[in-house]
């Protein structure tokens, strides 16, 4: 079990480490999609490729950090049910859908995936639109990015299978990180607070 739980740090750090850094993919996107508006509007000028590159940054952004926000258990979730179940039955069903519907359809994405984007490597297939890019490097985000939510997916199933064996803590809790509604109330609070401080005072 040790053995399986080094392996599930490994791949959150992986994915950690890969989210952290996706966020420079969108700055990436919104920077050339301000730069192209500028050049179109003052020099009357734009080309396919800069739309293109926006649309290729976006893809890879939300493709890689899949896997990132399995991690930080930010996708959405109907568990209008399961969250009224006991934890050690949430846990299971939290297995079963590891097991039987993220992993097969990684599996099936991977395995249609992979060989289009080597043909597209091999052929070096163009975008249909003047002026247009290569298509691989986008190809490429989807067996890449369901790779790494695959992978995470693994290694939260390993976090459920430890917890019910009695080797490690609530993998269906936040890892002490406050949501953004959290985050939000908290900011109101204290600026509520600093507001009320001066009345006190008089």
């Amino acid at each position: 079990m040790q053995a399986l739980l080094s392996l599930s740090r490994a791949i959150d750090k992986l994915n950690g480490f890969v989210g952290k850094y996706a966020i420079w993919l969108i700055f990436g996107a919104t920077a050339i999609s301000a730069v192209n508006a500028v050049v179109r509007k003052v020099f009357d000028y734009s080309s396919n490729a800069y739309l293109e590159v926006q649309w290729y940054l976006f893809a890879w952004s939300f493709l890689i950090a899949a896997g990132y926000t399995l991690l930080k258990r930010d996708h959405v979730r109907i568990d209008v049910l399961n969250s009224h179940f006991p934890k050690k039955l949430q846990v299971a069903v939290e297995i079963l859908g590891l097991v039987f519907f993220l992993t097969p359809l990684c599996l099936m994405v991977l395995y249609f995936t992979i060989p289009l984007t080597l043909q597209m490597v091999q052929t070096g297939e163009m975008s249909s639109n003047p002026g247009g890019l290569i298509r691989w490097p986008v190809w490429l985000a989807l067996p890449l990015g369901f790779a790494l939510l695959l992978l995470q997916g693994w290694s939260e199933l390993i976090k459920c299978i430890a917890f019910l064996k009695g080797h490690g803590p609530d993998p269906t809790e936040k890892s002490g990180e406050k949501t953004d509604e959290e985050a939000l109330i908290e900011a109101l609070r204290q600026e509520t607070a600093r507001a009320a401080a001066p009345a006190q005072a008089r």
